[in-house]
């Protein structure tokens, strides 16, 4: 294997038994930098590539798994993070799609929902809601997603139409004709 920056072999990662290496240094920073050894990780093809090998367990911890060997990693958030929006059509028939910052692009609908808790008051979670997009299912009930960056979201808020979810009033975007609440709706005074 070689050094992400300078190309000069690196030693294996250590093994505790064979197959599994244990606790791996790799970090997924909130903003979707990869860090090896407190070090980001600056080729693409390699974050890339490590991207693909990701997994999360049933507990929700996240770990790198190949045929020969895994071993497991920290992410402060969700490991990927939305960059980009496009869409096409209107209504309940739109499409959205998003691009992460592994180029990976995601069609939100009922197998990739946006997930936000819309419910919850501005007040309790700082900025506002935090959305996510579901990538792909991990090992048990809990996926593996993407972050929406506030930029995209303001793409998306701009995309909101008036619509209802568990009987509460709220703003929410339409794709492969499922409903996403992305806030209350606003108090008219």
């Amino acid at each position: 294997m070689d050094d992400f920056e300078t190309g000069k072999a690196m030693p294996s990662f250590p093994t505790a038994q064979a197959g599994r290496c244990g606790t791996l240094p790799f970090l997924i920073r909130r903003d979707g930098t990869w860090l090896y050894r407190g070090s980001p990780i600056r080729r693409k093809p390699m974050v890339c590539l490590f991207a693909s090998t990701l997994r999360r367990d049933a507990q929700g911890g996240y770990r790198l798994q190949t045929p020969v060997e895994e071993g497991t990693i920290e992410v402060e958030d969700a490991p990927f993070v939305v960059v980009g929006l496009e869409w096409r059509g209107c209504g309940r028939g739109q499409v959205l799609s998003f691009r992460t910052n592994v180029d990976q692009v995601i069609c939100a609908g009922a197998t990739h929902p946006i997930r936000c808790a819309w419910d919850v008051p501005c007040a309790g979670c700082g900025t506002g809601p935090v959305p996510y997009v579901h990538v792909r299912d991990g090992d048990g009930a809990l996926p593996i997603e993407a972050r929406i960056t506030r930029p995209v979201y303001y793409e998306l808020a701009a995309l909101a139409v008036a619509g209802h979810c568990h009987g509460v009033p709220c703003l929410g975007v339409w794709s492969e004709h499922v409903f996403f609440p992305l806030s209350h709706m606003p108090d008219e005074t």
